[in-house]
């Protein structure tokens, strides 16, 4: 695994590593919380064969009893077999991390027999080395939890390109519940409904006859304008926040008409070179 960039995430308790580590997982890193530091290079010698993998991620803190005593010898022997490997020490202020602390309501790792001030203390007071020896020092004080991810996936970005946001468009029908995933949940019921016209009702949104219908008067034109402009302003702020996955609900009385063919038009536009996009008809067959 060689191969692979490997990152070690260290620090302070209560500076973010969780939310470090999630973001790497965002961008498809392998990622292993609290590894004891005398198993990676056991750990490295495994093979993980999927090709998805952008890298290798590792916390490692105090939670490790012999982490102090351990890491240094570990770290200088991977990097004399030629493992590329980058330490991110993650810290944050003191009055911060009380007040994480506080908020939280979790156990410091050192405070068990001091107070919790005792124990942020005693922990800088034990990583200082580990901090000088880091490439990389992040100081979490201002950040909240976007903000640290956006940092992360920033540092992972120039590792690999990140796996792009995955936009579903989804039609359903108000008649058989919304579907629970929906991030974003337009209701076009307020369109004219093919289902009262007899020689549509059998068809469903997919054939030529209902969308001509239903995309061709005046009121569905219009909202297709709005609503596309709207997405156009929103994909791209969701895309910078780092969210994996988009699922944007059509519904309709039914899920066979009305919701069909306009979740057809979004996908249509929304489908462009660049980005991964979805479509599916929840409803479509139900009677």
């Amino acid at each position: 695994m060689k191969e692979l960039k490997l990152f070690i995430i260290t620090g302070l308790s209560g500076s973010g590593k969780s939310t470090a580590m999630a973001a790497f997982e965002d961008a498809r890193f392998f990622c292993v919380d609290n590894m004891p530091v005398a198993l990676l290079p056991k750990f490295l010698e495994l093979h993980i064969g999927s090709t998805e993998i952008a890298g290798l991620v590792f916390v490692m803190d105090l939670r490790e009893k012999s982490f102090l005593s351990g890491y240094q010898s570990v770290f200088e022997s991977l990097r004399e077999k030629g493992y590329n490997f980058e330490i991110l020490f993650l810290e944050a202020d003191e009055q911060i991390l009380l007040q994480r602390y506080s908020q939280t309501r979790r156990y410091h790792p050192l405070s068990q027999d001091k107070s919790l001030i005792e124990g942020i203390r005693a922990e800088k007071e034990q990583l200082k080395d580990l901090r000088k020896s880091a490439d990389r020092i992040i100081n979490t004080s201002q950040y909240n939890v976007h903000k640290l991810k956006s940092v992360i996936l920033d540092i992972a970005q120039k590792i690999r390109k990140l796996a792009l946001m995955k936009i579903n468009i989804l039609s359903f029908g108000f008649r058989y519940g919304i579907p629970p995933d929906a991030d974003l949940l337009i209701d076009v019921r307020f369109l004219t409904n093919p289902y009262f016209v007899p020689e549509l009702r059998a068809s469903d949104g997919e054939t030529e006859s209902v969308r001509n219908y239903v995309l061709n008067s005046e009121e569905t034109r219009i909202f297709l304008k709005k609503y596309l402009d709207l997405l156009d302003f929103l994909i791209p702020l969701y895309e910078k926040e780092g969210k994996a996955y988009l699922t944007i609900g059509v519904g309709c009385t039914g899920g066979r008409h009305r919701s069909v063919a306009v979740a057809r038009a979004m996908f249509e536009h929304v489908n462009k070179p660049g980005r991964r996009v979805e479509l599916a008809h929840r409803d479509i067959n139900s009677v």
